[in-house]
This record gives C-alpha cells, sequence and structure tokens, in this order.
C-alpha cells in the first residue's frame, strides 16, 4: 500500500480543491492520502463526496501550535470534528489569519512592495488564508521567483522583516484536545529548520511523554541523516515514524506520494483512533 498522510487543499492553502486531490492522489497510485487543511475539516465532505474507487481517505487536520520561539505544527487524524474543545481552539487559530494577513500586508506596503488584501484574497479564495497566500502575491508581482523564496529572513519567514505572529496553540494542550477527540497526533517535520526555529530533542521527549503519537520522519524538507536521526529518536520514545509529501499542489515543488507512510504504521494509527474511521472509496481497502 501506498500511504500518504499530509495533503493541503484549498480548504487552507493548497491550490488544488478537496475533490481534485483526491483525484490526483487516486491517479499518483496511492491508496490511502490524509486530508490535513490547517486548522480546519471544512474540505472533508467534498473530498469524501468526490472519493475514487480504490482509495481511502484519512480525514485530519494540521494544527498551528508554538512553544517557544519554535512553530509548532501538529497532525491530527481522525479525531471527531465536531467535538466542542477541540472545535473551538481551530476556531480561534483560524478567526486570527485574517486580522495577520492584513498586518503583514501592512508591513509588506511599508517596505514598498505594491501589495493589496485585495490580491491575497483573490488568490486565498474560500481557504483559510495564511502566508503561502502572501507568498504567491509575492511571485505575481515580481518581488520573489518563488513561494519558498518568500519565506526568508527578508520577507516571511519567523522574524522576518514582514512577519506577523498570530494566535497558535500549545502543543501540549493541542495533543490533549487531540485525544479527547479520539485522535491520532503526529509532530509535523519536526526537524525543518529552513522553516525557522525547530524544537529541542528535549522537547520532543516532553511531547511524547504528553502523549504524542508520531512524528513525520520522511518528509522532503528532512535529508537523509536528518531523517536516520529522525527515526531512531522515535524509536527511543516509543513514537511512530511516518512519511508523507505535504502537498500544497503548485505552492510547493513536491509531489503526492513523494514520501510515504509504512502500512504497519497506518494500521497502528488506525487502532489508535476513535473518533473517527478511515474512509474507504468505492472497492477502497481499509486496514482495520
Amino acid at each position: 500500500m501506498r500511504i500518504d498522510l499530509h495533503a493541503h487543499s484549498t480548504a487552507s492553502d493548497g491550490t488544488d480543491t478537496p475533490a481534485e486531490l483526491v483525484r490526483r492522489a487516486a491517479a499518483a497510485g496511492l491508496d490511502v492520502v490524509a486530508l490535513t487543511d490547517h486548522d480546519t475539516t471544512r474540505g472533508h465532505a467534498a473530498a469524501i463526496a468526490a472519493l475514487p474507487e480504490g482509495l481511502t481517505l484519512v480525514t485530519g487536520a494540521e494544527l498551528s501550535c508554538r512553544l517557544g520561539g519554535a512553530s509548532v505544527h501538529l497532525l491530527a487524524y481522525l479525531f471527531d470534528p465536531e467535538e466542542p474543545d477541540l472545535l473551538a481552539e481551530r476556531e480561534l487559530v483560524r478567526d486570527d489569519r485574517v486580522p495577520r494577513a492584513h498586518a503583514m500586508i501592512a508591513k509588506l506596503r511599508a517596505l514598498g512592495v505594491p501589495i493589496t488584501w485585495e490580491q491575497v484574497a483573490r488568490i486565498a479564495g474560500d481557504g483559510s488564508v495564511g502566508r503561502p497566500h502572501i507568498a504567491s502575491a509575492l511571485v505575481g508581482l515580481g518581488v520573489v521567483g518563488s513561494v519558498s523564496d518568500a519565506f526568508t529572513p527578508e520577507w516571511l519567514a519567523d522574524g522576518g522583516r514582514a512577519y506577523v505572529e498570530k494566535h497558535d496553540s500549545d502543543p501540549f494542550e493541542a495533543i490533549r484536545l487531540v485525544k479527547a477527540a479520539g485522535g491520532v497526533a503526529v509532530l509535523a517535520h519536526p526537524a525543518a529548520s529552513k522553516r525557522g526555529e525547530t524544537l529541542p530533542e528535549s522537547a520532543l521527549a516532553d511531547l511524547a511523554a504528553a502523549g504524542l503519537d508520531g512524528i513525520e520522519v520522511d518528509h522532503m524538507d528532512h535529508d537523509p541523516a536528518t531523517r536516520a536521526r529522525l527515526r531512531g529518536l522515535a524509536g527511543e520514545l516509543g513514537l511512530l515514524a511516518t512519511g508523507s509529501s505535504d502537498y500544497h499542489g503548485s505552492h510547493k515543488t513536491c509531489v503526492l506520494g513523494e514520501f510515504t507512510t509504512d502500512p504497519e504504521v497506518y494500521g497502528e494509527i488506525i487502532r489508535r483512533a476513535t473518533g473517527a474511521f478511515p474512509v474507504p472509496g468505492a472497492g477502497g481497502r481499509r486496514i482495520t
């Protein structure tokens, strides 16, 4: 089985609609794909409605957290989307995105960039507005050559000239909320240092003790040596080691299925989840 447990749609900052995403996943030869939009489950219904034969959908979200100076992304799988405490926290994070985007646009304009809210809102469409949408606007204006080039200290990286903090969850509280909603919590790209400050390994141990289920080991932002180190650390801490593309459509160069999760690890995620079940397309396979 080919299993990709981290992908985004237009419900947050991807460029494929949820329906397009699941069709692309099937075309890429995946058996399982997880829809993990930032702080929202809004794309789940459309993805389920369009789910092709032979493809199984894992419902989830990528929760925005912060610990000290480090941005922390927590992949939450198969939780109850209507559980009130986790829903309230997701809405709190999501509602802060619009004023934050306005503030970053104001900083960019002060730096001489002729960017407008209308440009960014048009790019975001119905999705939860975020830095990738602002980065796409900078590409369109010719300020940077690519979305990745916008995530530097000169522009939108953590602490960069146009960076503005937003409300982020405490990762320990986020883990508690995910588990209380019957979900499984996996730390996304924990050593992606080019994104900004990363958590020290001692913090990973603390998160594991707090109930973290796993860490995303195989990821485009981890080189082979980093992946080997993280795999060993996961073994030491008793954590699951997952692999994922972190697909965003044309916003990033990664492709669906570029990195995948071992079927045994996927099976353990399903066994631990009590909030929701994977959704098989017509004729799809499901490990129980």
